[in-house]
């Protein structure tokens, strides 16, 4: 890949990184409320759906530092890998709530 220039030197980039740390701080607070809840009730899957999505808040953290550091340094290089394990998570995750919604079933 090569380096695309930063078109814009104003405050988008900035609010782009700053977007990162927080959907980072988001997946990181969904994985807590996921892990409490799975020990809780004894619920082994939604415990590993919650380490999974703290893996994921990982991985968004590391890409916003990464897109900080680049636009820093005046160049950006679009994560590719990264993005789609990230999103793959994020589909296995919603996927995951869907299913513990509709297996409960009338009380």
């Amino acid at each position: 890949m090569t380096d695309v220039p930063v078109r814009d030197p104003g405050l988008q980039p900035e609010r782009t990184t700053l977007s990162w740390s927080r959907t980072a701080l988001v997946v990181a607070v969904n994985a807590l409320l996921a892990l409490r809840t799975g020990f809780v009730e004894g619920e082994d899957w939604l415990v590993v759906t919650g380490v999974v999505l703290i893996g994921a808040a990982a991985a968004v953290a590391g890409a916003g530092a990464v897109r900080r550091r680049q636009l820093d340094e005046g160049r950006y290089v679009p994560p590719v890998a990264l993005v789609i394990a990230v999103s793959a998570v994020t589909v296995v995750a919603a996927a995951a709530g869907i299913a513990s919604i509709l297996g409960r079933g009338a009380p």
